[in-house]
């Protein structure tokens, strides 16, 4: 008879109280135990090869001309990536916009600076002083010397930020159009301009849209800006090569340059991960965590959701 009274107290235990045990995968488990040690061979391959230098890695490392360097790629990132934003939202206005001639010049924008090449309008900005000696802006008494204007810095920030608010422009519009329809038109029923309509009620509901591509194209400007050595910019990377023509090292520094950028790469995608279940708040269910992710993928007992044991 106790025995009986357990299984009663059992059947009839709070759904609350129930848990759901996880199927067993062999599978996965032999496949990740596969893909570590496959990992731990290539570490240890990489760590005992003397050919990788690493003593000279660990002399260089810290060095305070790779800092500067560092420095200033994390700096052009972040100017670039502004001016990009700025850009991307008024051409992404542009292209929505009712005027033809607005769409037609945002459209152009879009179509030159997403169809040459990066470097080539690097190099073109570089050099622009050879079509332009003096810049006037078209106003009278204005003269200004080109070639003090356009300085190696002055072309990479022009390069970088033109060239990505195309990209940017194109982010911005397909989460404009991801937003109902029917928001714009409550909102112009409710006596709304066009302009209080976009800044309050679309853009805002956009950013889940946007703001996951752009963390993505936040990351590849900070590689990109490696292109500026070109024009004897002190990034990362020119900062890098300068050592190794010294030292006639490049093994070495290129690993320090790879370093460092998956160092920042690293932080700027743990950011992103933050930022955009910051802006999935309004969802149901928010994405989980690393930590959360491990302790489920741990736990063998998982609450019962209410509902599901009826």
């Amino acid at each position: 008879m106790p025995s009986l009274d357990i299984a009663t107290r059992e059947t009839h235990a709070p759904v609350n109280e129930l848990t759901v045990v996880a199927k067993r995968h062999p599978g996965r488990w032999l496949a990740a135990l596969v893909v570590l040690l496959v990992a731990a061979a290539l570490v240890r391959s990489v760590m005992q090869n003397p050919r990788f230098q690493w003593d000279v890695v660990n002399l260089y490392l810290r060095d305070f001309s790779i800092g500067k360097g560092l420095w200033l790629t994390i700096w052009l990132t972040a100017v670039s990536m502004a001016i990009s934003v700025v850009l991307g939202v008024l051409i992404a206005v542009m292209r929505l916009s009712a005027n033809p001639v607005l769409r037609a010049g945002a459209f152009a924008y879009v179509w030159f600076f997403r169809g040459t090449p990066l470097l080539v309008q690097l190099l073109f900005w570089y050099n622009v002083a050879a079509l332009y000696p003096v810049i006037s802006f078209g106003l009278p008494g204005v003269h200004l010397n080109a070639n003090h204007l356009i300085t190696p810095l002055t072309a990479a920030i022009l390069g970088l930020g033109l060239n990505q608010g195309a990209y940017q422009s194109e982010i911005v519009r397909a989460g404009i159009i991801s937003v109902d329809h029917g928001q714009g038109e409550a909102a112009a029923a409710l006596g709304l301009t066009r302009g209080q309509t976009m800044r309050r009620i679309v853009l805002p509901q956009a950013m889940r849209v946007i703001v996951p591509p752009t963390g993505n194209e936040t990351i590849s400007m900070l590689k990109n800006t490696s292109l500026v050595s070109v024009l004897a910019v002190p990034d990362l990377l020119y900062s890098a090569q300068i050592i190794y023509n010294r030292t006639f090292q490049p093994i070495p520094l290129l690993l320090i340059a790879c370093i460092w950028y998956l160092v920042v790469t690293t932080v700027l995608t743990v950011g992103q991960y933050y930022v955009e279940r910051r802006f999935a708040r309004g969802n149901h269910v928010l994405p989980s965590t690393p930590w959360q992710r491990m302790r489920t993928l741990l736990k063998t007992h998982t609450p019962m959701a209410k509902g599901s044991a009826r």
